[in-house]
């Protein structure tokens, strides 16, 4: 389907405006590892976690995310792997990125463990604007446009945790990419995310845990943007909760926890901005991760809120 050019300009608007050169989650703190290389192993078990995301939908060209990782720890939870791969689609531009993680655990005697992380990878970019249709019919640029770029880049990470809380910072592309060679010097560049991330989980009845978790989000030339969630979990099994994302979206999430090792959730979000909120019908957010549990261990030895 052929798509106006001016739709695919209000989308790069919207993501410069957004900081989102790098893909959105609203399960960032159950999908830790698509953003923080530290993170890996830290489930203590072989984890798998798959997500997609449909962002704003009704406009046409709008954001379609996959996400998959998997991660397990090594040498008596010394160490951790993990692999992650994702596909970003935003109107006639298809991003795909495959990386590897490695994280090395130092567990302190008063309690608590810090993770140094580091992930390296590749991604493919795609821009096909041949089935753009521009406002001047003469616009070579658009008409003979099919470009597949392919760049490598590298991150690091830091994650500290305890048992109910967790501090994480971490930067998962540090190489400045240039995304049109034809571009001006300075121009037209893959920026450095830098994420911060925390949260904890507050007993407030046998029944009854509160869980409430942030991440901010900077990067160079775009505010700097900060999601902040909160979960009420009911019997460790159902979670019921709200986000807010600072000039762009609220949301609802909703969670169910099966026998310890497989997790649905569900997440919708609205836009409020005045960009956004005119132009489609909020955004959905599916996510599936199962814990690979041993028959001899039953259980996670220790249950991780994160």
């Amino acid at each position: 389907m052929k798509k106006l050019i001016s739709c695919l300009v209000v989308i790069l608007n919207l993501v410069a405006a957004n900081a989102q050169q790098d893909a959105m989650y609203t399960h960032y703190s159950f999908n830790m590892l698509s953003i923080n290389p530290a993170y890996a192993g830290s489930r203590e078990v072989l984890t798998l976690t798959t997500l997609h995301r449909s962002q704003w939908i009704g406009f046409e060209g709008a954001p379609v995310t996959d996400n998959f990782t998997i991660h397990a720890p090594l040498f008596k939870h010394k160490m951790g792997i993990g692999l992650s791969a994702l596909n970003d689609k935003i109107g006639p531009v298809n991003n795909t990125s495959f990386n590897a993680s490695y994280a090395y655990k130092i567990k302190f005697k008063v309690g608590g463990q810090l993770s140094m992380g580091i992930n390296g990878g590749i991604n493919l970019l795609q821009a096909n604007l041949v089935g753009l249709v521009a406002t001047n019919s003469n616009d070579v640029t658009i008409a003979n446009n099919t470009r597949n770029q392919l760049t490598p880049n590298f991150g690091v990470g830091f994650y500290f945790t305890r048992k109910k809380y967790f501090l994480g910072f971490s930067s998962p592309k540090l190489i400045k990419n240039k995304i049109d060679p034809t571009a001006p010097s300075g121009l037209s560049l893959e920026r450095r995310h830098f994420y911060l991330t925390g949260g904890i989980v507050l007993k407030m009845s046998e029944a009854i845990s509160f869980r409430p978790t942030l991440l901010v989000k900077m990067t160079q030339a775009a505010p700097v943007q900060t999601d902040l969630t909160a979960l009420f979990i009911f019997n460790k099994v159902v979670e019921i909760g709200g986000m807010y994302r600072t000039g762009d979206a609220v949301g609802l999430l909703l969670g169910y926890n099966f026998e310890n090792n497989l997790r649905v959730g569900y997440s919708f979000d609205w836009s409020y901005g005045v960009q956004t909120s005119r132009v489609n019908a909020g955004s959905h957010e599916l996510m599936l991760r199962y814990d690979f549990i041993s028959k001899t261990k039953k259980r996670i030895v220790s249950p991780r809120y994160f």
